[in-house]
This record gives C-alpha cells, sequence and structure tokens, in this order.
C-alpha cells in the first residue's frame, strides 16, 4: 500500500498532464476551425461584394451611355434606348441575385450602405429610361460616386482589407469643376449640364 501512495503524485501529475493536453489540444482544434470558418465566410463575403459592385457598376455606365445627350461634355458613346432598356434587364437580373448574396453574407454596415449606393444608381437609370427629368445628371453621378464610396469603405473595414481611403468621389468631382469651365465657353445659351467623369 506504501508503494501506491508513493506513486500517487506521479499519477496525479500524468492524468493532469493528460488532461491539459486534451484540452490545449481541443481549444487549438477549436481555434483553428474557427479560423478557417472566418476565412471562408471572408472569400464568400468578398466574392459577394465584388459581385454586387460589378454589376451595380455595369448597369450605372449602361445608364450613364443613355444619358449621353443630357451630359454634352461626355467622353461615353451613347446607346440607344432600345439597346439600352435591354442591357439594363439583362443586368438588373443579375443584379438581384447578387443583392441576395450581399443580404446573406454581408455586415450590418455594408448590406446599409450597399444599398444606399444601389438606391443612387437606380435614380440615374430611371433618368436614363425617362421615368424622371434629366436636368442634373452631374448631381446623380456625384450622389453614386459618393455613395459607391461609401459602400467600398464599410466592405473594406468588414473585411479588414487596410491601406487607407480609396475614395474616388472627390477626384471626380475635381474633374467635374474642371470640365464645366470648358463647357460654359462653348455653350453661351444652353444651361450648363455637368461632364461625366463617374469613376
Amino acid at each position: 500500500m506504501g508503494g501506491v501512495v508513493a506513486q500517487l503524485p506521479a499519477l496525479l501529475g500524468v492524468l493532469i498532464g493528460t488532461i491539459g493536453t486534451i484540452v490545449a489540444t481541443s481549444i487549438a482544434d477549436r481555434t483553428r476551425w474557427k479560423r478557417n470558418q472566418t476565412v471562408r465566410w471572408d472569400d464568400r463575403r468578398l466574392d459577394a461584394y465584388v459581385e454586387f459592385a460589378q454589376v451595380l457598376k455595369e448597369i450605372h455606365a449602361i445608364a450613364v451611355r443613355m444619358l449621353a445627350n443630357a451630359r454634352p461634355n461626355s467622353r461615353g458613346h451613347r446607346i440607344d434606348q432600345e439597346e439600352g432598356l435591354a442591357r439594363l434587364a439583362d443586368a438588373d437580373v443579375r443584379h438581384t441575385l447578387a443583392w441576395e448574396s450581399v443580404l446573406l453574407l454581408g455586415d450590418a454596415a455594408t448590406v446599409s450602405a450597399a444599398r444606399g449606393w444601389r438606391d443612387a444608381v437606380w435614380a440615374i437609370e430611371r433618368a436614363a429610361r425617362g421615368l424622371t427629368g434629366q436636368d442634373d445628371v452631374g448631381h446623380l453621378l456625384h450622389r453614386a460616386n459618393e455613395a459607391r464610396d461609401h459602400f467600398y469603405s464599410a466592405a473594406r473595414g468588414g473585411l479588414g482589407v487596410g491601406g487607407g481611403s480609396v475614395a474616388q468621389a472627390m477626384l471626380l468631382s475635381g474633374r467635374l469643376a474642371q470640365a464645366l469651365p470648358n463647357r460654359m465657353s462653348s455653350q453661351t445659351t444652353a444651361r450648363p449640364a455637368p461632364a461625366d467623369r463617374s469613376g
């Protein structure tokens, strides 16, 4: 009996060491699994954001080209209403699917920013479809550029992407301001409409 009592501290040490190893391994496995899940969802979230941004920018570009006559300094090639509407219909289907992915995977701040950008682009699209006036296309473009900046800022923040700001709206606004004096001197009677620098 004395031999067993003498070995008891060693047995307790082995038992504690075994339990400690099991707990440490379990914690490490759980941490690794969580990290892998986070990377996996971040990858899927990034794909959803990229797909949404691409199709929304496509809708923006089509609508802007349909509005070329309302923007005398536009560098884009005008497309006629029929072709533009067909292309918008195709892009709208893809937008709907991409939007669902953003809703499913996006964080609240990014979904809110995506909604703001989407609404700003829809305003341009409505003008291109002739559902609203085309008086201030420059304002609509600037609003969409600011909303896009807000979306990218939120998406980058949610994904932990560093590197500082990638905002474009102020740069594009500056280009617009430079284009206005040139147009004002070439048009004496018409009301100036901002040039398209929609980025």
